[in-house]
């Protein structure tokens, strides 16, 4: 435990383990509770923000992105890679790291992993939109990919829309045994399915998050009847989707930030002049969410950098209640700004760094 550092050499670090300490000390809901708050409100504030797609690099194996914006006041970014074959190896899918820093200045104010942060964000942000587009009173999600997201995206309808009933399938049924195993205790009742339509049936709420890097048919037009959510989580780059072109011609669209979801998600499938509506503007009232029983809605989410931005606002204002950083090293800090070398020639006097 301990105070945030004011020296200006060193910037709060939030390592994989202190990242684990804070949310087990906080709880993993009420985490994801927090920063889908922390998520509304920047988007009420949409016009703040400087916007942009994220800026890839693309390979066969998949994709490494940085995501930054800032609010005028603060600058924020995340780096994160998407590759699907990692698992193969023992490694993960997605990785990710995020600082955020005062424009004022330039100065980082934050360090932090954001593996399990993004995790948390993107399972807070899927159940934040569905808390204005998803049936009222729904109970039952269908859940097809369970892999890592699975967990949290679970966590976060029981919390926030009140989802007691989850149907799981994957093509691998180890997963969906580690997902039931997992959440055994959650007070969520557990259905592992043996095929996608049978996950679906009953379900107000289809969530699919699959990892493949490839145009996939996940859900065939004939699976999705009237009234249903579907949140669409996994087809976050160009080539890669999860729904059939004829499901997205019959719902009504929500999406994070056009410009880049045309890139990136399900409505690569479409023209770029086809009707979608902005999050932000169903939070802010400017726009209608779910408006009838029969209706289709969809979230086409691909992630964007202001929801990450919000989750590291959330985190840097946990760290003074939890105390669980490290002060990192990370910036010079010479006894005079215009010295930088002098500051190299005292260490090597000192003997420090020196080599034999």
């Amino acid at each position: 435990m301990g105070k945030l550092p004011s020296e200006l050499a060193y910037v709060p670090f939030v390592s994989v383990e202190n990242m684990m300490k804070n949310l087990n000390s906080y709880g993993v809901e009420e985490f994801m509770v927090g920063i889908a708050k922390y998520i509304e409100e920047d988007f009420l504030r949409w016009e703040s923000f400087d916007k942009k797609p994220r800026i890839p690099a693309h390979a066969p194996q998949g994709v490494i992105e940085l995501m930054p914006t800032d609010d005028g006041e603060t600058f924020g970014f995340k780096y994160v890679n998407g590759h699907p074959d990692n698992t193969k190896e023992g490694r993960q899918t997605v990785t990710g790291f995020g600082v955020l820093s005062e424009l004022s200045t330039g100065y980082p104010v934050l360090f932090t992993e954001m593996t399990i942060l993004t995790a948390l964000r993107t399972a807070a942000n899927s159940a934040l939109a569905a808390k204005y587009l998803a049936p009222k009173g729904s109970k039952t999600m269908a859940i097809i990919g369970n892999g890592a997201q699975s967990d949290f995206q679970c966590l976060a309808f029981k919390s926030m829309v009140g989802i007691t009933e989850i149907r799981a399938y994957d093509i691998d049924p180890e997963a969906s045994i580690r997902l039931a195993r997992n959440l055994a205790n959650s007070g969520l009742n557990i259905t592992i399915c043996k095929t996608p339509e049978d996950a679906i049936e009953g379900a107000q709420i289809i969530t699919t998050v699959t990892a493949d890097k490839k145009y996939a048919t996940i859900l065939t037009d004939n699976m999705v009847g009237s009234g249903v959510h579907i949140n669409a989580i996994g087809g976050d780059c160009p080539g890669k989707t999860e729904l059939h072109k004829d499901i997205l011609l019959r719902s009504d669209i929500f999406v994070e930030y056009p410009e880049q979801t045309f890139i990136e998600g399900e409505i690569q499938q479409l023209s770029e002049d086809h009707p979608v509506t902005e999050l932000w503007q169903v939070y802010a009232g400017k726009a209608a969410g779910r408006t009838s029983d029969e209706q289709i809605t969809l979230f086409d989410s691909v992630g964007f950098a202001i929801e990450d931005f919000s989750a590291l606002r959330f985190v840097r204002d946990l760290l003074p209640k939890t105390g669980y950083f490290e002060k990192l090293d990370l910036l010079a800090d010479p006894d005079d700004p215009r010295d930088l070398f002098g500051m190299v020639l005292r260490s090597r006097d000192a003997g420090n760094g020196a080599v034999a």
